[in-house]
C-alpha cells in the first residue's frame, strides 16, 4: 500500500511539519521579547504598587503610589511639559517631513543630495547630536549666539533659561526626526500612480487641487503611521534633555521618561518610578487609539 503523499515520515501531515517549521523561527525572537520585555513589563506593573527602594524590604502600597503621583505638583509639571512637547515637535516635525518630501520627490538637480542631508540627522546619535546643539546654543562660546548677535539679536541665557529652555530641546527633536518622517512620506509617494496626477492636469487642476484631492488623501495611510511613531517618540523624549538640561533650569524641561530615569535611577524609588513609567504607557496607549481612530476612519484604497 502506497503512503499517501500529504503525509510525512513519522505520521505528520505536510500542514503540520510546515507550522511546526514556522513556530522554530519564531520562537527565538518570542523567546528574546519574552525575556527582555514581556516579563519586565509584568514586574515593573508588579513593583508599581509596592513601596519598594535599594534601602528598605519591599511593602505593598497598592494605589498608594499612583495618588502620590497625581498629589505631586513635579509630576503634573512634567506631564504638562511631556504634552506640550508632543503637541508642538509632532506635528511640526510631520509638517515638514511632509513638505521636504513633496519638494523632494520631484525631479530637481541635486535632490539626492538634498535628501541625504536632511536624513542625516536621522541616524546620528540623539546624545551625540544633544552636545554639539547645546555647544552651538551656548551663549558664551556658541556659533548661533554669536551670529544673531552681530544682527542685534539675543539667546538669553541659551538652555539655561527658563523661559526659552523648551525651546531649545523642542528645535533639536524636530531637526533630528524630520529626515527620518520625510523618508516614509517619500515612500508613501512613491505608491501612488501618476496616471492619476496626468487626469487631474488635464482636468485642469492645479498644484494645490491635485494636492488637496489626490496626494493628501492617499497618503491618509502614510500620515496614520508617521504620526503614531512620531508622537510615541515625543512622548518618550529623553536623549536630548538629559544632554542639554538635565531637566532644568527649575524642572522646565523634565519630560515623564526623565522623571522615570531620575526616581528610579537616582533616587532609588523603583516603585514611584514604576507607577510613573505605567502612567506614561496609558498615555501612549491612550494617544495612539485616538489617533487610529482619526485616521483610520480616512484610510484609504486603491
Amino acid at each position: 500500500m502506497r503512503r499517501s503523499p500529504s503525509r510525512a515520515r513519522g505520521g505528520l501531515s505536510l500542514r503540520v511539519r510546515r507550522r511546526l517549521s514556522a513556530y522554530g523561527f519564531i520562537a527565538p525572537s518570542v523567546a528574546v521579547l519574552g525575556v527582555f520585555l514581556v516579563w519586565p513589563m509584568i514586574w515593573s506593573l508588579r513593583t508599581s504598587f509596592y513601596d519598594a527602594s535599594q534601602f528598605a524590604p519591599s511593602t505593598f502600597v497598592g494605589l498608594g503610589n499612583y495618588r502620590r503621583l497625581f498629589a505631586d505638583a513635579t509630576f503634573r509639571g512634567d506631564l504638562v511639559n511631556t504634552l506640550v512637547y508632543a503637541a508642538v515637535v509632532t506635528p511640526v516635525a510631520v509638517g515638514l517631513a511632509l513638505v521636504f518630501a513633496l519638494m523632494l520627490h520631484r525631479r530637481l538637480r541635486g535632490r539626492s543630495f538634498f535628501r541625504a542631508a536632511i536624513f542625516l540627522p536621522a541616524v546620528l546619535s540623539f546624545g551625540v547630536m544633544g552636545i554639539a546643539w547645546d555647544f552651538v546654543l551656548d551663549p558664551n562660546i556658541g556659533v548661533l549666539p554669536r551670529w544673531l548677535e552681530h544682527a542685534g539679536l539675543s539667546m538669553g541665557n541659551g538652555v539655561n533659561d527658563p523661559n526659552w529652555a523648551m525651546a531649545y530641546v523642542m528645535f533639536v527633536g524636530v531637526w533630528k526626526n524630520t529626515g527620518f518622517y520625510m523618508v516614509m512620506y517619500l515612500a508613501g509617494l512613491g505608491t501612488i500612480p501618476a496616471d492619476y496626477y496626468e487626469a487631474a492636469a488635464i482636468d485642469g487642476a492645479g498644484p494645490w487641487a491635485r494636492f488637496r484631492h489626490i496626494t493628501w488623501p492617499l497618503l491618509s495611510n502614510t500620515t496614520l503611521f508617521v504620526f503614531v511613531i512620531a508622537a510615541i517618540a515625543s512622548l518618550q523624549a529623553f536623549d536630548q534633555i538629559f544632554v542639554m538640561t538635565r531637566g532644568g533650569p527649575f524642572f522646565q524641561t523634565e519630560t515623564l521618561v526623565y522623571l522615570v530615569y531620575r526616581t528610579g535611577f537616582k533616587d532609588f524609588e523603583f516603585g514611584y518610578a514604576s507607577a510613573a513609567a505605567w502612567v506614561l504607557v496609558f498615555l501612549v496607549f491612550l494617544i495612539s487609539l485616538v489617533q487610529n481612530f482619526y485616521f483610520g476612519r480616512r484610510q484609504v484604497k486603491y
